[in-house]
């Protein structure tokens, strides 16, 4: 990956420990690094390189008509963008970039501690954080909210500190699918100390293994989720049959025994996107587990089963039984799943998206199956949702369990 950290306003003496940290990062997760401050690497030939770019706290105007065509054409051919706290301060007058970055530089009160909130614990830049992360840093006031354009992964709780602008809704970081390419934004790293800090490169690297495409995520935006369970609470939710699921400290559900089923028995869905992370605990990524949508209200997991629909986690059976198949009825497009599942060990985001008797799921931001139900003992337009803690030998993780109830389009 290239690093560039050109700048022709405002420079930061922490472009060197960025650096640094980067070509350390890559050491360790298997990417070699260059560095430089030369617009004139940015032409098609060199581009094609880099699996990503970095923009390390450039500021000002950096780039040439030619070379940001250049760019232009890495991104729309798939390549990949990080932008590092001052690359918000750049390029104002070049709308692709603007668009690509997210949002722009306003203005930033003292260095200062704030509490950060992890909106997205699945995503690789974010998975390893807990529900709030406390960190001291440089904190930028941005020119418009990025949420309708780009998926928020953290922002800022404006009460913890003083000096934000942003009414109560302040992304940090966020990531995006943008003209063909991927791009991952954090508004950290304006101190040196940003980049000596254990959890901030874990937050860093989790930004860039996703911009290369080596962890995959959903970046689509997201708005008008509720939670069914947030982490703290199972208030709404049942237990049905055998086995239980555990709740850790740090907001994850972990299946023990079974064959059971933890259902949200406050209310049943008749259209709706539900959005949910999961993680299978063994190597072999043979963890049997699913997500069931449409079954009657029932103490026993046996009615979801005959009644509803399941979507299967464990990625090591038949592909109608597999990851992301409604199991037992469709295959999910496998071709499109492998390259979306991320391994077992690592987290993962189902968005399933039940619209009438039409059921379709997206993987890491991907549609992987798409299903109508045409069995008359069946429906899928009034029913629960569960999910199951298969046996003792199946540990799955779930969390960030969220809902968007939808208008009904007819079939």
């Amino acid at each position: 990956m290239l690093v560039f950290s050109k700048t022709a306003g405002f420079r930061h003496d922490s472009i060197p420990d960025g650096i640094a940290a980067v070509k350390q990062l890559g050491e360790t997760g298997g990417f070699t690094v260059d560095a430089t401050e030369d617009p004139g690497a940015f032409t098609p030939a060199n581009l094609r390189r880099y699996d990503a770019v970095v923009f390390l706290s450039t500021t000002g105007d950096v780039l040439g008509d030619t070379q940001q065509r250049a760019f232009e054409d890495y991104i729309r051919r798939g390549g990949g963008y990080v932008g590092v706290h001052a690359a918000a301060d750049t390029e104002y007058d070049w709308p692709f970039y603007g668009g690509l970055a997210g949002a722009y530089f306003a203005s930033h009160p003292a260095i200062q501690p704030a509490t950060v909130l992890v909106e997205d614990r699945a995503h690789p830049a974010t998975s390893g954080l807990g529900r709030t992360w406390n960190r001291t840093d440089e904190w930028y006031n941005y020119r418009s909210n990025p949420r309708d354009r780009a998926h928020v992964l953290a922002s800022l709780d404006e009460s913890s500190y003083t000096g934000g602008t942003m009414n109560g809704d302040h992304p940090i970081a966020w990531c995006q699918n943008y003209r063909g390419g991927r791009a991952f934004y954090t508004g950290g790293g304006h101190t040196k100390e940003s980049f000596a800090d254990p959890v901030f490169r874990r937050h860093l690297v989790g930004g860039i293994l996703y911009a290369v495409g080596e962890s995959q995520a959903d970046c689509r935006p997201e708005t008008g989720y509720r939670p069914l369970f947030d982490g703290s609470s199972l208030d709404g939710w049942k237990q049905a049959g055998p086995g239980s699921f555990t709740l850790d400290d740090d907001g994850t559900l972990t299946s023990s025994g079974g064959m059971g089923l933890l259902w949200y028995a406050a209310s049943d869905f008749s259209s709706y996107s539900l959005k949910l992370d999961w993680k299978m605990a063994g190597a072999s990524g043979d963890d049997n587990s699913g997500v069931f949508v449409g079954f009657p209200p029932s103490d026993d997991p046996w009615s979801a089963v005959h009644n509803g629909y399941e979507v299967q986690i464990d990625a090591t059976d038949v592909p109608e039984k597999t990851t992301g198949s409604v199991y037992g009825f469709r295959s999910a497009d496998l071709k499109k799943r492998d390259r979306a599942l991320n391994p077992p060990g690592e987290w993962n985001t189902y968005e399933i998206r039940v619209e009438g008797e039409r059921l379709r799921v997206w993987l890491n931001g991907v549609k992987i199956n798409d299903f109508t139900n045409t069995d008359p003992a069946r429906s899928l337009r009034d029913g629960h949702l569960g999910l199951q803690n298969h046996g003792a030998d199946d540990q799955v993780s779930f969390r960030n369990v969220r809902i968007k109830e939808l208008p009904f389009q007819g079939d």
